[in-house]
């Protein structure tokens, strides 16, 4: 794990754990739940690596153990939920269906995902520019591999006839995923949607816009 400048003044200081927790595993999942929380309810800048290890019950060498900074919890907000939708789409992507089905499944996973991980998407956006340039550029990478992997689904329906072939792929990802991160700004989980429906009505209207 590369080393990120600090965000915080108590990430210049790696003390040594006087303590270890009963069950090491769990010590990441809950530090990255805290930080969750922490930054969703206080910012990121204004999060300290103290509150965070108190909250999770941790010392701060516990923490640097298995993140190097700040930094590395804020990539970690988001990049578990990307790797989850990744591994998903590829899933889906090279299952034995017709590409309309695919990208079908493909697009109520990605609101469903994204819908039942709203704090971590806010928190993450809201914070990006925060993140070290080198952890921005591999954010930026990682999601980009991910559209293009969409992308290519859209393109294997054009080349086969199946969707119209004037538009170009490019900007069907781009207008898609764009109301997909803006599910955050007006989506209510009390609502009368739930993510599903929600799912299905972006598929729909993303197939229908794509039919010839």
């Amino acid at each position: 794990m590369s080393r990120a400048t600090p965000s915080d003044p108590d990430d210049a200081q790696h003390p040594g754990s006087d303590r270890t927790p009963t069950r090491s595993g769990d010590v990441p999942v809950r530090l990255v739940s805290v930080a969750t929380e922490l930054f969703a309810k206080h910012g990121f800048e204004s999060t300290s690596v103290q509150s965070i290890v108190d909250a999770a019950g941790v010392t701060k060498g516990a923490m640097y153990h298995y993140f190097d900074s700040k930094d590395d919890l804020l990539y970690e907000i988001y990049g578990r939920m990307l790797r989850v939708q990744t591994a998903q789409l590829e899933r889906v992507a090279s299952a034995d269906l017709p590409v309309t089905e695919r990208i079908r499944a493909a697009t109520v996973d990605v609101v469903e995902t994204s819908i039942a991980n709203f704090d971590d998407t806010k928190i993450f956006w809201r914070s990006l520019h925060q993140l070290h340039p080198d952890k921005q550029a591999q954010v930026r990478a990682e999601r980009r591999y991910y559209h293009e992997r969409f992308r290519a689904l859209i393109q294997e329906g054009q080349d086969s006839g199946e969707f119209r072939a004037d538009v170009p792929a490019d900007l069907v990802v781009d207008y898609h995923f764009g109301a997909v991160h803006h599910l955050s700004t007006w989506y209510r989980k009390d609502g009368w949607l739930g993510a599903g429906d929600v799912g299905r009505y972006f598929a729909d209207m993303l197939l229908s816009a794509l039919r010839p």
